[in-house]
């Protein structure tokens, strides 16, 4: 009995030693992140309040972009989505929409008010397998915008399908159920063009516009969602653009560019053979694809995140919902880990298969198993008598300060840079918030992981239930 309680206390000292050291190295490497982060917040901010209307928004020498917009059971949210699309401050582009079979009169909406005929004998200009396309429609008064009607096979599917139709070299991917700000896409472009040849992917900033206020496709008036669950992830979602992606970017080590809003070179796209379909998680899978394409085949590419082009999206406003995307999104990092282990601490793929694939894989995969097992393992300490709540106590706070400091940090990043929230209220709400995610929200997370998982061991690749808000009823709300 007492050789069993000694090799217990031994194993959870060892343990508690490699819990210490993975606690300090994540929170080293998130404030390297962070650093990161900071030392580019000057050219940030230049070209964050550098106007674009006079320079670039009517320049011929701006590359033309296909912006594809997947869609299913989008009628409540479509039309302010192509609404705003299609008044951009860009000089050249068109709008792909993709129906995905859908079931609600989304497609019904959209003939309606842009008065869409079907379009006989539509140019197909790829070649990437996607399901049957049943008609393409258009209005000769919308020259730019095409509707796509097509089965259902998901969005990455969709996505394909899209390209197929497009026009342009550059293609931007943006959720139905998203608004860009009208210079967003010209700020992307100015992004791309300082260096073209390199410049395979650019990211842009998302943003929640739950508790915004919307008119004829438009964020005009910026305020902080009322509902807890979209204000969590409005701090989770500055945490992870401002406080990360700018970091990550910097060492062309990103891993994701969200499928909300994102712009790639097709040539590129096509040539590792379009988005990933049969499971969530394409927008990391394809970014993934790209690293591995331009390394294998030693060419110099960057992957770059641009803050200042920024995306409005609306928020899981209720636990289901919000569980359903935590769930999908622990699915999609897993298989794409799994798939692309060979990646992982291999210095053949440099930063990304040296820093950011590791990185994923211990402090994002895993990252759940050592909080439940660090839980246990505080809970043999205290029944062994191998602590007391004076250590528990100080090293709990330690970990909540540090992950504060970086909310924080993200936060001070908005303001240098943005300012899009100018109400001292939203302010002293986000710092309130950014405290008290630490308090169930973070171990919610937890667990939608585990679930995720668990999910994908039962090889469930469903896209779980998403409903959306009309844009109307949210400005009601606001």
């Amino acid at each position: 009995m007492w050789e069993a309680i000694i090799l217990l206390r031994d194993i959870l000292l060892t343990y508690g030693m490699v819990a210490i050291y993975y606690v300090m190295f994540v929170n080293v490497l998130y404030f390297a992140i962070m650093l990161f982060s900071f030392k580019d917040i000057r050219n940030i901010f230049r070209r964050a309040s550098f106007s674009k209307y006079n320079t670039l928004s009517g320049s011929e020498l701006v590359p033309s972009v296909s912006l594809l917009v997947p869609s299913f059971n989008e009628e409540l949210t479509i039309i302010e989505n192509v609404r705003c699309l299609m008044t951009l401050n860009y000089p050249t582009y068109e709008v792909i929409v993709i129906n995905d079979g859908s079931s609600d009169s989304t497609m019904d909406v959209l003939i309606k008010e842009y008065e869409l005929v079907p379009l006989t004998n539509p140019e197909v200009r790829g070649s990437i397998p996607t399901k049957n396309v049943r008609c393409v429609y258009h209005n000769e008064k919308y020259p730019h915008l095409l509707v796509i009607d097509k089965d259902n096979g998901g969005k990455a599917d969709s996505l394909n399908a899209g390209i197929n139709m497009s026009r342009y070299p550059l293609i931007s991917s943006i959720d139905a159920d998203s608004l860009l700000e009208k210079d967003a896409l010209i700020r992307m472009a100015r992004m791309y063009m300082e260096n073209p040849e390199e410049t395979v992917a650019i990211g842009g900033d998302v943003r929640i516009a739950n508790g915004c206020v919307i008119e004829n496709g438009a964020v005009k008036d910026v305020s902080l969602p009322k509902r807890i669950w979209p204000m969590f992830q409005s701090i989770e979602y500055l945490k992870a653009f401002l406080g990360g992606r700018i970091g990550w970017s910097r060492i062309n080590g990103l891993i994701i560019v969200s499928g909300a809003f994102g712009l790639f070179r097709k040539d590129y796209v096509i040539a590792v053979g379009g988005y990933r379909g049969g499971y969530p998680g394409e927008d990391m899978n394809i970014i993934i694809k790209l690293h591995r394409y331009m390394l294998e085949n030693k060419l110099k590419y960057r992957i770059a995140f641009c803050p200042e082009a920024v995306c409005w999206t609306q928020a899981p406003d209720s636990y289901s919902i919000l569980s359903n995307q935590r769930k999908r999104w622990g699915r999609g990092n897993l298989k794409n880990m799994i798939e692309n282990r060979d990646m992982v601490f291999n210095p053949r793929f440099k930063t990304m298969g040296m820093l950011t694939m590791p990185y994923n894989v211990i402090f994002e995969a895993l990252n759940p198993y050592f909080r439940i097992t660090g839980l246990l393992a505080l809970i043999g300490y205290v029944l062994l008598d191998m602590t007391n709540w004076h250590i528990l106590l100080v090293f709990g706070l330690v970990n909540l300060a540090s992950g504060y400091l970086l909310s924080v940090g993200a936060l001070i990043l908005e303001e240098l840079a943005f300012r899009r929230y100018t109400k001292l209220s939203d302010l002293v709400k986000m710092l309130f918030f950014s405290a008290l995610k630490f308090v169930g929200y973070h171990q919610l997370g937890v667990l939608w992981r585990v679930q995720g998982h668990i999910q994908y061991l039962q090889n469930n690749n469903s896209w779980g239930t998403m409903t959306r808000q009309s844009w109307k009823d949210k400005n009601k709300a606001a």
